[in-house]
């Protein structure tokens, strides 16, 4: 079990950060790397044709400004994909959403949200993904989910006191 963290830019660290921060968390193993869709295509390709021979179990991609990353790691693997669209642009990453999201049929890329909400989502979904064949992980998102809950609640009790 083993997650690769793939951004365009060394600019898009920061968003990424949230997912690897959980991935952390959650003690799954990661690489992260910087590739480009459109200025290094050739090592893109190679990544994603060897990636599962490599010993990973899911690509994340960030990526924005319209980038393909995800898109063309998709075209060349059949393991799961999840996109993160970067804020990156003056459109404010409605450009790379749409991009991840509007993948022609047969090709499947999972689109988080924009930014950093979307990255730690990403971790978070790599964690439901993998639980499928690793118990801990299951037991581990029960106790995140739970965790959540009880912080609900308690905002929701110290409210009420106002």
């Amino acid at each position: 079990m083993k997650v690769a963290v793939l951004m365009g830019s060394k600019s898009d660290l920061p968003v990424l950060e949230e997912c690897t921060a959980v991935l952390r968390q959650f003690g799954i193993p990661f690489e992260m790397r910087i590739l480009s869709a459109h200025r290094t295509p050739d090592e893109v390709a190679e990544f994603a044709r060897s990636a599962r021979e490599n010993g990973f179990s899911v690509v994340i991609a960030g990526a924005g400004m319209s980038a393909h990353l995800a898109g063309v790691i998709a075209a060349h693997t059949t393991l799961p994909v999840i996109g993160v669209p970067i804020d990156s642009s003056s459109l404010n990453g409605m450009d790379a959403l749409l991009s991840i999201a509007q993948m022609p049929p047969g090709v499947p890329v999972a689109t988080m949200g924009i930014g950093k909400a979307g990255a730690k989502n990403a971790a978070l979904f790599t964690a439901e993904i993998l639980s499928i064949s690793h118990p801990e992980l299951f037991e581990k998102l029960a106790l995140y989910r739970e965790d959540m809950k009880k912080g609900v609640l308690e905002a929701d009790e110290s409210i009420k006191k106002l």
